[in-house]
Formats: structure tokens, sequence, C-alpha cells
């Protein structure tokens, strides 16, 4: 599988939506529009009041959090990241940092630019990674919220440079939880560049650093934001600062055979036998993964169907272009864990499966079959 690919499933070129302000009506009178806000029979409205309650718990994250969120800066990557000690260390994403040199670029809040060097990469494929800006000491820096406390409905924000648009912020909340996977679902507005910036509380607390864009879709405002939990984070900072060399990584380096590694999904209903195990392709939840390619024209509708006694089965189409997610599928239903999606294929050209266990870590046989009609 080449990175283009593995950026569509793992990417923190997250797309999220924001509905936010007071409860309000337009209405329309003589072509002219009237905002009014909604009130009780006999009482008076308290959005305004409310409205500015959540402004200034808006402002006051983004001030208290954003001298302590940086942009990263290697070629032509752009991506977010965060303070987390007064003597410099760095958190964000790995795939944030893949192939870049021994040095980036990093630029603080006053739009300094500092060297910053790469010290370390979370084992076992989780998407996280560490640099140490040199010789800066004092530098204003963000907390880890207490583990395992999120809340779906809780409010969440983001911070982070979208775009190349340095320290931007967007507000949301949390939408699911997956403890699982140790992911964080929520809807902040996140963008290419966002990666590795961080989810905050409304204490200005890092809950999880974002990852992930699932968007069968491909519309904007229409993708599910991904962050990965705090509870992983505090992990790897703890291997950090003990330079724990067992979960502590170099750099993930490409794996040599994966441009030659796909192979051919049969469309007829054939049905195909294969074993997720170590050594295969990781996403940044640990979970092994394989692909399939296949041929297919605009309007047929395909049937994928993933089953196995020994895994979690999951599913992912990709579009023939390998820039979005089409449709995914882990559970036929709450009692059958095996995997099944039917799509209507957008355009001519060749599709992508990419057949993954659910559970990290997790390895077994499974079999895969697909019609297309």
């Amino acid at each position: 599988m080449n990175r283009k690919l593995l950026q569509v499933i793992t990417s923190a070129s997250l797309t999220g939506f924001l509905v936010g302000g007071g409860t309000q009506i337009i209405t329309h009178t003589l072509g002219i529009a009237e905002l009014k806000p909604v009130m009780a029979q006999g009482k008076r409205s308290t959005s305004v009041v409310a409205q500015r309650s959540e402004e200034q718990t808006r402002i006051a994250v983004y001030e208290k959090a954003s001298p302590a969120v940086v942009t990263i800066k290697h070629g032509d990557v752009v991506g977010s990241g965060f303070i987390a000690s007064p003597d410099g260390l760095v958190l964000t994403n790995a795939h944030v940092l893949e192939n870049a040199p021994a040095t980036v670029t990093v630029i603080l809040k006053d739009e300094t630019e500092v060297v910053a060097d790469v010290i370390g990469f979370q084992g076992e494929g989780l998407d996280l990674a560490a640099l140490k800006i040199r010789d800066r000491r004092r530098l204003p820096t963000l907390r880890l919220a207490a583990p395992g406390i999120a809340k779906v409905g809780q409010s969440v924000y983001a911070i982070g440079s979208p775009f190349g648009l340095e320290n931007s912020f967007t507000s949301g909340i949390v939408s699911r939880i997956d403890r699982k996977r140790g992911w964080i679902q929520h809807d902040a507005a996140i963008n290419p560049g966002n990666s590795g910036g961080p989810l905050l509380n409304s204490k200005a607390e890092v809950m999880g650093i974002n990852t992930l864009l699932i968007n069968p879709s491909g519309k904007s405002n229409a993708g599910i934001g991904i962050a990965i939990a705090v509870d992983q984070v505090q992990t790897f900072l703890v291997a950090l600062q003990q330079s724990d060399s067992s979960l502590v990584a170099q750099q993930p380096q490409p794996r040599s055979s994966d441009k030659t590694s796909d192979r051919n999904l049969p469309v007829d209903g054939e049905t195909v036998t294969a074993t997720l195990k170590r050594g295969d392709s990781v996403l940044p939840n640990n979970t092994y993964y394989q692909v399939y390619t296949f041929a297919g024209r605009a309007g047929q509708q395909v049937t994928i169907e993933m089953n196995s006694n020994q895994i979690d089965p999951s599913l992912f189409l990709v579009s023939a272009n390998q820039e979005k997610v089409i449709e995914q599928n882990d559970d036929i239903s709450p009692n059958n864990f095996n995997a099944r999606l039917v799509a209507t294929l957008p355009e001519d050209g060749i599709y992508l499966v990419v057949a993954n266990a659910f559970e990290r870590g997790e390895s077994g046989k499974y079999s895969i079959r697909a019609t297309l009609k």
C-alpha cells in the first residue's frame, strides 16, 4: 500500500463541522430577514447571556492554550503539535514526521522559527511522535487531562495550522468515545495541517491529539474527526521522559513490498482466504491490514463481506483516485461481528479494499468475497 492511500485512511486531513451560537429563529417579512431570539411566553430570553458565556469559555481556552501550540514544517509538509515541557518537548503525529530529516522547523505562536530534533516515535504503529526544541527554557506548555473522564456531549476545542493558517481555533463536542481503539470522535472542524494538534477541554487541558478523518462522502463538513485519547498520549510521554526504548521507536520505515503487495479481489463472489499477522502493515491504532484491488465502473454496486472466527473484521473501500474512503463497516449487526459493506461506485477505475482487524494487535485467518453488479 502506498503512502497516499495510508494517509487517506489515517491522515489528519480532518474535516468536521460546528453548529453553534445562541438559539435563534430567522423569519422573513416582506423580503427582510429578521433575527429573533427564541423565548417562552411571558419570559425574557436568556440566549444572549448563554451565548456570551460560551464565547467567554472559547476565548479563555484559546488565550490559555494557543501559546503552547506550534506549527511543524519540513519540505512541503505542514502539521501541528503542542509543547509538553518547558524545555521544549513537542508532541505530534508520527505521520507529520514521515520522511522528515533529523531536524525540522517549529514555528511558535509569536512566529519565531526554531530548530527541533526528532527524538522518538511511539512503538507498534501508534500515530505519535516527539520533537525537542533546541536551546529553549521556560516555554509555555499544555497540561494533559486526566485519562478516562471524557464524556459524550462534552465541549471540545481544536487548535492547529489547517492549510498552513497557524493557530486557527475551532470548537465542537465529543460525539463518541471508542475505548477499544483509544479514540475520541468529535465534530470540531479540522483540516489538512491540523494533524498533531491538541484536542482540548474547557480547562485548556489536552484530551487527545487529532489524527484521523473518516469521511465516506468526501464532502466538506461531512467527516468525523478522530483524536488519539490522552490515555495513550500519557503512556508515550512517560516513556519519553524515562527513555523507555521498548516503547519509543525510531522512525517507521515504509515497507519495500507495499507497492507490490496489493492482491486482486475477484468480484464474481469467489471467496479468498488470508491471514492477518504480525509483520503486516499497521494503522495508527496498531491494527493490521491487507489491501485488495478490483476494477469497477461508475454506477456499479459492489458488495464486500469479510468473515472470521479468529478476528473482528473491519472493511474500508477507497476511491479509485485514493483520495477518500467511500464506505466502511466493522460489524454487520450488534450480534454479528463480521463486516459487510455495500456501495455504488462513483467513477471508473481501480478501487482498493482494506481488510483490517478491529482490535489492535489482533491476528488470525479470515475470508473475503465481493460481488459487482
